[in-house]
């Protein structure tokens, strides 16, 4: 059951898809999104389908490449070359996990770095991990992440997204970010760092994870384990962002199971001063990040153009 104190993901993606149409409206020629699916997993294929959909909505161009589980890795080499070299297409979405006999950093490391929009070339997380304090350095404006001249995760970039959108203060916050996976918990941990909030990372070798996290002012739970994140870990106000999103057996729902986040969300809310939900918290906030990677690269590119 939804809460007053809920930060809506479904209402904020909605208003940043609508942002994003805008701007494609006004560029000369379509962003292009190019979306490779290796096999037959069933949720890769709806997040697949789910992506496509979001490209019609704001105007984007969606190009898809799906290939059997046995394709080698040498076939999706060529491929994101010549989608390298295509102009018409803006972004380069490798839909993961890929089969075990694929190297997926061969193949993450293949995209150009300025059509990853999943963010996770090395490149892009090197720029993502400098803090540009040094004399001379170039200076990135983090309150404004879609100014940003590289490109960001999508997740994390989601959740500071919701927090900024739902006036949640973060310069010299206490953050704890649970989790430390290159996807979610360290993207989201420099983007908070990036933001003047004080960081700490608790990981499975944390000695007292409740008692660290209960100092904390807003919390990014990103661990994947199902409502590990109980009331008593959490400070009276503390803002909650839940990125996880697990399936639990549930005999009295139609399906037989029941989504839930990392977070014990129905006993947390009783003490957070706000929380996402799941479902309907983080997880519409990434296709929208997409979406906006997608257009962003775009205006970089035809800006190089001179168009």
């Amino acid at each position: 059951m939804s809460s007053s104190k809920d930060i809506d993901g479904k209402e904020i993606a909605a208003t940043i898809r609508g942002e994003v149409k805008k701007r494609v409206d006004s560029l000369r020629s379509p962003p292009g999104l190019a979306v490779i699916l290796v096999g037959s997993r069933r949720d890769s294929q709806t997040y697949v389908r789910m992506k496509k959909k979001a490209c019609e909505e704001v105007g984007i161009a969606s190009f898809g490449f799906d290939y059997p589980e046995n394709v080698t890795e040498d076939e999706l080499l060529q491929k994101i070359q010549e989608l390298n070299r295509d102009d018409k297409v803006h972004g380069i979405l490798v839909q993961l996990p890929l089969p075990k006999h694929i190297n997926e950093n061969n193949i993450i490391e293949a995209v150009h770095p300025s059509k990853d929009v999943d963010g996770l070339h090395p490149r892009n997380t090197a720029a993502l991990c400098s803090t540009g304090t040094h004399v001379g350095a170039e200076k990135v404006n983090w309150e404004d992440l879609s100014s940003v001249p590289f490109h960001i995760p999508c997740t994390p970039q989601g959740c500071i997204e919701l927090l900024d959108r739902s006036n949640v203060p973060l310069k010299g916050k206490n953050a704890v970010v649970i989790g430390r996976s290159n996807l979610v918990g360290l993207p989201v941990a420099m983007l908070l760092m990036h933001r003047d909030a004080t960081v700490t990372i608790v990981h499975s070798k944390t000695q007292d994870a409740p008692g660290t996290v209960s100092k904390a002012d807003v919390i990014v739970a990103a661990v994947g384990r199902a409502e590990m994140v109980k009331k008593e870990w959490i400070k009276e106000g503390s803002v909650v962002v839940d990125v996880g999103i697990n399936s639990v057996d549930d005999p009295s729902a139609k399906r037989g199971y029941r989504l839930v986040g990392d977070v014990d969300y129905d006993a947390v809310k009783e003490v957070a001063g706000k929380i996402t939900p799941v479902p309907g918290g983080v997880g519409p906030m990434t296709i929208a990040m997409l979406l906006r990677n997608t257009v962003n690269s775009c205006v970089r590119s035809q800006a190089t153009k001179g168009e």
